[in-house]
């Protein structure tokens, strides 16, 4: 059974297999092909990656192997970026694909972040997107997070279920997560270069490492765009103006 099919039956269903093997051997479960060495735990995860949380060991293997996702899709040329009005008018790919209009989330504060797994600010961010979340999510703060590979290739995890293994091992509830993206060259998701050109950086638009961070208000608009050494708490109190 292939994996789109196996999620349309069950989006919710979360499996973790301990495999107890210390030889390297190929397993198939019928879901992804992978290569295990010395008991390594195989997660099957058919769910769409929003709000993920839980203490969950995953193999690396998945991770590394799995296929890069570049780009989110739009619902608009290339060009027009310019003229959008606010976020609303783009489309992107959640995790696992689908397109997501942000209309979706229209009326609502939003974070926009590009995250990373391998980078020295990765911890901090994790652990205070997360407080974040907890402590204004219900108030209307949503947090959009934008994997991306372009600096330092600090982001190795695929899309999909590798994605979702690597936060749920890092506790890391930030938030919606989408598919990976470019946010600077040509190949930029155009949702970064709107955002870019609404909020021009201190030495240029240009996206400078992983955790810039831009807050937009509730008419979907970016009114202010932070460094990646900025602690997310330190966004708090522009969060709640909003709110």
């Amino acid at each position: 059974m292939y994996i789109r099919h196996m999620q349309s039956v069950s989006r919710q269903a979360f499996r973790c297999f301990q495999l107890s093997t210390t030889r390297t051997t190929n397993r198939n479960f019928g879901i992804a092909a992978i290569s295990v060495n010395k008991c390594p735990r195989y997660c099957a995860v058919l769910l769409p990656l929003f709000a993920v949380a839980g203490n969950v060991e995953c193999s690396t293997d998945l991770a590394t192997k799995s296929h890069y996702s570049t780009a989110a899709a739009v619902d608009m040329s290339d060009g027009d970026y310019k003229n959008a009005a606010s976020i609303y008018e783009f489309s992107v790919k959640d995790t696992h694909g689908n397109d997501v209009s942000l209309e979706k989330y229209k009326g609502q504060v939003i974070l926009i972040v590009n995250i990373a797994s391998k980078c020295g600010l990765t911890k901090n961010n994790y652990k205070k997107l997360t407080d974040l979340k907890e402590k204004y999510g219900e108030r209307g703060l949503t947090i959009l997070n934008f994997p991306c590979n372009q600096f330092g290739s600090q982001m190795p995890e695929a899309d999909g279920e590798a994605m979702v293994c690597h936060l749920r091992d890092s506790k890391a509830d930030i938030g919606e997560v989408f598919a990976k993206i470019d946010v600077n060259g040509d190949n930029a998701a155009p949702l970064y270069k709107y955002l870019k050109a609404k909020q021009s950086g201190t030495l240029g638009s240009g996206i400078k490492w992983n955790f810039t961070k831009f807050l937009v208000n509730r008419e979907g608009v970016p009114i202010n765009r932070y460094a990646p050494t900025t602690d997310p708490m330190d966004i708090a109190k522009d969060i709640e103006k909003l709110l």
